[in-house]
């Protein structure tokens, strides 16, 4: 497809990207895919989405099993314990190959798991991080999840910190440093608007054509 477009997006907790994602999605008509990856490598895969949910840009330990004892799910009839057949290295190829499948087949947005790391060598890939300053994404986190600023202060914490660990083994790059993305922009100097504006129009830029569709 001449004009298709791949944009990735890899975020701090309560920057905004997920919503800068459905947006930048919605304006140039293209499709969004963020746990609906999920849902993609399950069907791919055969296995049942709790399985890929559990490790969710969750950290692997080098080839520690990805569930706990005990954890068993319903696979081609019956019902098998998934720590003894695969590990979070194994989900990762899985839900690798249903991103691949899907960048080969449509220009769309994607949000996280790695997937400026692997179509890095896709030509119509743009990546991109977003961050924000910590007051905007705290305020962002109470709004948004009914929380306390100390439970939002630890859940963006925690969260961020299971992102990075989870990018950073499966990438060997450093999750948020500006050199491992196309562009990391900064949400709270122009807001969630101008920067979604900002990015279309590097996104034309870089393609070198100003229309705002990638169908």
């Amino acid at each position: 497809m001449e004009d298709k477009i791949i944009l990735t997006i890899g975020r701090q907790f309560g920057s905004g990207g997920r919503e800068i994602g459905k947006r930048l999605a919605k304006d140039l008509g293209i499709g969004y895919y963020d746990k609906e990856l999920i849902s993609m490598a399950a069907r791919e895969s055969g296995l049942c989405e709790d399985v890929f949910a559990r490790a969710d840009e969750r950290a692997s330990s080098g080839l520690s099993y990805a569930f706990t004892m005990g954890y068993s799910s319903f696979m081609g009839g019956i019902f098998t314990p998934y720590n003894d057949i695969l590990s979070n290295d194994g989900l990762f190829k899985i839900q690798s190959d249903a991103i691949r499948k899907l960048a080969s087949e449509e220009s769309c947005v994607l949000v996280g798991r790695c997937a400026d790391y692997i179509l890095r060598d896709d030509p119509a890939c743009l990546s991109f991080f977003i961050h924000s300053s910590e007051e905007c994404r705290i305020r962002m986190i109470v709004e948004r999840q009914g929380v306390t600023v100390e439970e939002a202060k630890t859940l963006m914490e925690k969260t961020d910190k299971s992102r990075a660990a989870y990018y950073n083994y499966y990438t060997n790059k450093t999750w948020g440093m500006a050199s491992s993305y196309n562009l990391s922009i900064d949400v709270s100097v122009l807001g969630l608007d101008e920067t979604v504006e900002y990015m279309k129009d590097f996104i034309a830029r870089k393609r070198n054509q100003r229309p705002p569709h990638f169908g």
